[in-house]
């Protein structure tokens, strides 16, 4: 008898603790989705495009295809440099605060000629105003035609890699890969040369994807209200 009501006891405490967890996690909030800020130049501010042509747009579309329920903010200037982004970025953290930060500059740093050290400290400073802010970080490289000479050129596309590595952050390696080195890459750039045509955005976007991805696992995993698992 004295067993039976041991086990009886017993029965009725892993009872509550079932229901005790089942209360728990109805009552907890659902994860917020994810807030994804992206901080860039002319080639994320959809320059010489029709507006929802762009690559950050086409992110927005591919999202909703993944059913993934993220918010896309696009804080890309024409024009900006590594050093505008690092000035504005602290207001942007604090007003959208972001759970993923895509860095989308460094461009027109090299067009200005200006000093690479300055561009890879700037690099490193909003990575790091980023992840002290809770954000996940994507750098996105670029890289200068060979005419800039062959030194500059290199340590020019290493620093990106460089700030990733030290940061631990996401890389893209080079953000017109598959466009500015493509058979027929005149026909995707608009008339200047330097800004990529709309359809050119899509191969964009795949460059910039499956390292944003990777920074979603969690995030690709949630679903809008009421839809099916």
């Amino acid at each position: 008898m004295d067993s039976d009501m041991r086990w009886v006891s017993w029965r009725r405490r892993e009872l509550l603790a079932f229901l005790l967890a089942a209360v728990y996690a109805a009552a907890a909030p659902a994860a917020a989705p994810p807030v994804i800020l992206v901080l860039g130049d002319s080639l994320s501010a959809e320059y010489g495009l029709k507006r929802g042509s762009g690559w950050v747009a086409l992110l927005e579309d591919r999202l909703a295809r993944e059913r993934i329920p993220a918010r896309v903010i696009n804080a890309s200037i024409s024009g900006d440099t590594t050093s505008g982004g690092r000035a504005r970025l602290p207001a942007l953290l604090s007003q959208h605060k972001p759970t993923h930060v895509i860095i989308e500059l460094g461009a027109n740093d090299a067009l200005r000629g200006l000093p690479l050290a300055g561009t890879e400290d700037n690099l490193a400073q909003m990575t790091q105003a980023a992840q002290k802010a809770g954000a996940r970080v994507l750098l996105v490289g670029m890289q200068v035609p060979p005419n800039y000479g062959s030194d500059y050129t290199k340590k020019f596309a290493a620093l990106f890699a460089q700030v990733a590595a030290r940061f631990h952050a996401g890389l893209v390696p080079f953000l017109l890969a598959g466009v500015a080195d493509a058979p027929d890459a005149r026909t995707l750039f608009q008339s200047d040369g330097i800004h990529p045509r709309a359809e050119a955005h899509p191969r964009i976007l795949d460059n910039v994807w499956p390292e944003l991805k990777k920074q979603l696992p969690d995030a690709a995993r949630q679903r809008q209200p009421g839809s099916a698992s």
